[in-house]
Order: structure tokens, then sequence, then C-alpha cells
């Protein structure tokens, strides 16, 4: 069998979509003796008859509807190919790499990049979940194009959109300490209970730690929606950002200890690194972010904003 033309395949799915070689010469921009040559030379290369032209109309054979789902597959494939090259070449991105951190409200950010990667079809959206260190680190080693996290304002190697300030509340259940609660807790009185801590997920963890009280049992957990459940059960205490625990801590499900002992605020923002070659896509995700945190700001309602 000679190669397959991917004229005549095109001249093939065309009659079997329209129904006449007249229409599928109409929709190709091409003669209808130039369709039904396409045509016959494919049924010559194949040796198939792909069309029933008995009739008065002609209809697609068994084994023309069993190879006309293979084509549309193959043309289908074709396309995709094409629509690649055309993005490859225009410098749009194939994949954009995102990381959401263990800070990140899920919901409106995840709305937030549906509604963006809607716009940008061919523009395919990679997205993986890091914990403590683990979003800066993707960054730095070049694993990651964007993270949604925390990263200290003065630190050169990024630079980012603080999308809210957001208050790290310490929490136990009711009838998790021993003795009532005041705002002279301190971290004393809670280093001999266990404190539940995010995983971190970094390769090479820092030194650095958040909210943690030197000397005290501690359990980890790899996300905060773990480490709400463990503290729910009372069978640890610790940390979580307020927007997580509205509800808990409205109907007494859980209680706040936070007291000047206790400060915890964290400043949530998206990440990239500073001087580094951003795509058309990344670029224009950099831009909506600064207008989607400007129209929340001025609706008053910063996501996460304490």
């Amino acid at each position: 069998m000679d190669r397959i033309k991917l004229h005549d395949l095109r001249c093939f799915d065309a009659v079997a979509t329209k129904g006449s070689f007249q229409a599928a010469g109409t929709a190709l921009n091409r003669s209808h003796p130039s369709v039904f040559a396409a045509v016959a030379r494919l049924e010559q290369q194949l040796g198939l008859t792909l069309f029933d032209r008995s009739g008065y109309r002609i209809g697609l054979t068994d084994a023309g509807r069993t190879f006309h789902a293979r084509a549309q597959v193959t043309l289908r494939e074709f396309e995709l190919l094409q629509s690649y090259a055309e993005q490859l070449a225009g410098g749009e991105e194939v994949v954009l790499r995102i990381v959401i951190g263990d800070l990140c409200p899920r919901p409106p950010v995840l709305q937030m990049l549906s509604g963006f990667f809607a716009r940008y079809p061919n523009t395919r959206l990679h997205l993986e979940y890091e914990a403590v260190g683990g979003p800066l680190e993707r960054l730095i080693d070049d694993n990651a194009d964007l993270v949604f996290h925390r990263a200290e304002p003065s630190d050169p190697r990024f630079e980012q959109i603080k999308l809210s300030t957001t208050a790290m509340v310490p929490v136990v259940a009711p009838g998790f300490l021993p003795f009532a609660w005041t705002k002279k807790v301190t971290p004393e009185h809670m280093r001999p209970f266990t404190q539940c801590v995010i995983r971190d997920t970094a390769r090479r963890p820092s030194s650095e730690n958040f909210f943690l009280i030197d000397g005290a049992h501690q359990c980890s957990v790899p996300d905060q929606m773990m480490k709400k459940e463990l503290i729910l059960h009372r069978l640890a205490w610790g940390h979580l950002p307020a927007w997580l625990i509205e509800d808990e801590l409205r109907d007494g499900r859980l209680i706040s200890i936070a007291g000047p002992n206790f400060p915890g605020r964290e400043e949530f923002a998206a990440v990239r690194r500073r001087q580094h070659l951003q795509g058309p896509v990344a670029e224009a995700l950099w831009l909506h972010l600064k207008s989607w945190r400007l129209t929340r700001a001025r609706r008053g309602r910063i996501i996460g904003a304490q």
C-alpha cells in the first residue's frame, strides 16, 4: 500500500461527513472532480470500497464506517500537532507549571485559574501541591513557573504579588486543655501538649520554623485540612489559617488561644523568579493576578484577609 496522502484523507472525511462529493468540494473549496479523484485514489491505495455508490445518495460501506472512525482520530491528532507547532513557533507555552502551597485558599485560587486557562486552551496547566519550603524550592530549581505561597518580600530572588495577609490562628478543640484559656497562655504552657505541624516537602529543608515550640512533641501532616481534622479530634493543637476555620470558630468546635504570646500572620502571595524569562501566557497570568487582586481589594474581599 502506497503512503496515504493527507489531502485524500481530508477529502474522504468531508464526503463522509457532508454526504456528497459536491458538498465536500464546497466545504473544502475544491472542485467536485478533484474530491472524487482523491477518494478514488484512497480506495485504490487501501484496497477497500469506502462508499456505496449504488443508491441516489452515496453512503459509507461497513469498511468505510470503520475506517472513517479511525481517520477522524488521525485528522484530529494532526490538527492538534499543527496547533502545537504554531504555538511553539509563536512562543506560547505548551505547559505552565504552577504550585499551590499549604497556605493557599484553594477554592478562590482554583476558580481564578479555571477562568484564566479557559482563555488559553493550547496551554496545559500542570498543577501540584507543596508545603512549607517546597513551593519556593520548586521555583529555585526551575521546576515551577509560579507558586501561590508565602515569601519573604526582601528576598532578591523573587518578585511577588501580595494577595492577602492571612491570620494564622492557634487553636484547640474544647476539652483539649486541662486549664481555662486566657490571653496569658504562653508557649511554656503549651509545651506539654502535642503540636501539629505541616510536613515540609522540600528536599532541602531549611532551619526556618513557623510557630514551632521548642521541646514540644510534634506530629506532622501533609496539609492544612488534615491538620484541622487532628485538632478537631483533640489529638493535637496548632496554627491554622483563619479562612479555613471560620465556621469552626463561630460554632465553638475550635477555640482560639491567640494572644500577645501567640502572634501569627503570614503574607500570602503569587511568587515567581525575578529576572527569569517569562512566556506570553505566564506574563498574561501575572498581569491577570494584579488586576484580580485589585478588583477583590476594591470590593473589600481580598482572599483570606484579616
